[in-house]
């Protein structure tokens, strides 16, 4: 009876557990949130599938807080404060305009530091070092990336707008930030302080020193 009672025990185990679903972590869980699903290897154009951009906006994930959402590509922008670094300079002052798009920022970075490798200012100003803002940004590691950049103006709007005004991200207000974003001999920058520009970018000088707010693609 006892042999009977465990063989009938077994065929029950073994047929509860060959019809249980299996979970697969990498599929979209309505009952995680979109921080847990997307450590859990989900895709953004999966989880974006049942969640509007909106909801990610804030989020910090992969070093920064996410401020634009790509509902085409799945690709990720996030931003964050590095203002540890102090007051830096914009480097050489020539005339350049870079793109003011949101996602430009790298190539806007890009494009700056081969100005300044390649320009003599003769109707300009000789920075003369590596020791600013783009070139520091293009060589760091911070929080275990090496692919940071500094965003263009409208993606300095966009992080005003979808993280600072939810009282999200870590962005000094009492600092003016530089954007990558360029006019002829006027750089754009940007204050996070509510009082003051609302979330606006405006023209500053490359003559001045201003803190260094940073980017990253995560795709």
């Amino acid at each position: 009876m006892k042999k009977i009672f465990l063989f009938t025990l077994t065929i029950i185990i073994f047929y509860s557990c060959e019809n249980e679903p299996v979970f697969n972590p990498a599929d979209y869980n309505s009952d995680l949130t979109i921080t847990q699903n997307l450590n859990n290897g989900v895709s953004v154009l999966q989880i974006l599938q049942n969640n509007n951009p909106s909801s990610f906006y804030g989020i910090e994930y992969g070093g920064g807080y996410i401020y634009h959402v790509n509902e085409s590509t799945g690709e990720l922008i996030v931003a964050t404060d590095y203002s540890e670094i102090g007051n830096v300079a914009w480097g050489d002052v020539f005339e350049l305009d870079t793109s003011f798009l949101i996602g430009d920022g790298d190539l806007n970075s890009e494009s700056i530091i081969l100005g300044n490798q390649n320009d003599n200012s003769t109707n300009g100003t000789e920075f003369g070092s590596d020791d600013y803002a783009f070139k520091i940004v293009s060589d760091l590691s911070h929080l275990g990336y090496d692919d940071w950049f500094i965003p263009s103006s409208n993606s300095m709007a966009a992080i005003y707008q979808n993280i600072h005004s939810i009282e999200s991200g870590n962005f000094d207000e009492s600092l003016i930030y530089w954007s990558s974003t360029k006019e002829g001999y006027f750089p754009y920058v940007m204050a996070f302080n509510f009082e003051s520009w609302g979330g606006q970018p405006l023209p500053g000088s490359c003559l001045d020193v201003n803190g260094i707010l940073i980017a990253r693609k995560i795709q």
